[in-house]
C-alpha cells in the first residue's frame, strides 16, 4: 500500500508577487493536523516527517507546506517578510485543508499559528478563530521581529539593517548566516501581538525548553499569561533547548496534539 503524502502547489498573490507553494498533504481522521515550520525550516524537516509517520500510524489528515524562500517553494529568503509568510500559510489552510484542524507551529511557525488564528478570528463572528480547533506551540517566537531581533540586535547590526537593508545574524546551527533585511523588520511591526490579554478562541498547548537560547522561557511565559479564557498548558522541558527534537520531545508533541484531538 502506498502511504506516500499527495503532493502539490499553489500560486499565492500576484503579478510580480505571485510565488508557487509547494505542500504535502494526506487524507485522514478529523480533525486534520496542519503544520507551520520555523525561521528558515521546511517541511521535511525532523519534527514534521516525524508527525507524517505519526499521522500514517493514526490514519490521520495532516498537512504541511514550504514558505516562500523556503524548501521546495518558489521565492528568494531573503524577500520573505511576515505578512508573506502568513498570507502563504492562510492561502493553505482554505484552499487544501478540510474541517476542523489542529495548527501546529514551530518557533516562528508558533507565531504565525497565532497571527493566523487572530486573523479567523477577525474574519467571524462568533469570537472563534473558523476552523482552528486547537493550537500547539513549540517555542513560539511571538513577536519575533522585535523582541528577539532588533531589540537585541548589537548596534553595528541595527546600523547594517537600516544603512545596507540587510544584516547577516549568525546561526547556531551550522546552517550558514541569517538575513535579517530591513524589510523583514519593518513589516514585522505591522504584525505585532499587544501585551494585552487575549482570547484565542480555542485550547493552546506550549512546549518549552528551559535551556533555549532563541526563544527564552521567560518570553514564552509571558505569552501564556497573556491567552485568556481558553484552557492553555504550558509543558516545561527542563533540558530542552530550542528545536526540540529529540525522541522525547517528538513523543511529548505527539501526545499534546493527541490530547487536542480527543479533546
Amino acid at each position: 500500500m502506498d502511504t506516500a503524502p499527495s503532493s502539490g502547489s499553489l500560486d499565492v498573490g500576484s503579478g510580480a508577487g505571485c510565488r508557487s507553494i509547494q505542500y504535502l498533504t494526506r487524507a485522514g481522521n478529523a480533525p486534520g493536523v496542519f503544520w507551520m515550520s520555523g525561521f528558515k525550516s521546511e517541511m521535511r524537516s525532523t519534527k514534521a516527517s516525524y508527525l507524517d509517520e505519526w499521522a500514517t500510524r493514526r490514519a490521520q489528515a495532516y498537512t504541511r507546506f514550504d514558505y516562500s524562500g523556503h524548501g521546495l517553494s518558489a521565492g528568494r529568503f531573503e524577500d520573505g517578510t511576515l505578512g508573506r509568510w502568513l498570507e502563504e500559510a492562510i492561502a493553505v489552510f482554505d484552499r487544501v485543508t478540510e474541517g476542523p484542524q489542529v495548527v501546529v507551529g514551530s518557533s516562528m511557525g508558533g507565531y504565525l499559528a497565532l497571527l493566523m488564528a487572530r486573523h479567523f478570528q477577525a474574519r467571524s463572528s462568533t469570537g472563534r478563530p473558523g476552523r482552528i480547533s486547537g493550537l500547539v506551540l513549540i517555542a513560539p517566537a511571538w513577536n519575533m521581529t522585535e523582541d528577539l531581533m532588533w531589540k537585541i540586535a548589537p548596534e553595528e547590526a541595527r546600523r547594517a539593517i537600516l544603512e545596507d537593508g540587510v544584516w547577516m545574524r549568525p546561526s547556531r546551527y551550522d546552517d550558514g548566516p541569517y538575513p535579517i533585511t530591513r524589510a523583514l523588520i519593518e513589516d514585522g511591526r505591522a504584525h505585532l501581538m499587544a501585551n494585552t490579554p487575549w482570547n484565542p478562541g480555542c485550547p493552546v498547548e506550549i512546549i518549552q525548553g528551559l535551556k533555549d537560547p532563541d526563544v527564552p522561557y521567560q518570553h514564552v511565559r509571558r505569552l501564556a499569561d497573556l491567552l485568556i479564557d481558553v484552557p492553555v498548558t504550558l509543558n516545561v522541558v527542563p533540558e530542552g533547548e530550542h528545536r526540540l527534537s529529540e525522541p522525547e520531545n517528538l513523543a511529548l508533541l505527539a501526545a499534546r496534539i493527541e490530547h487536542l484531538l480527543e479533546t
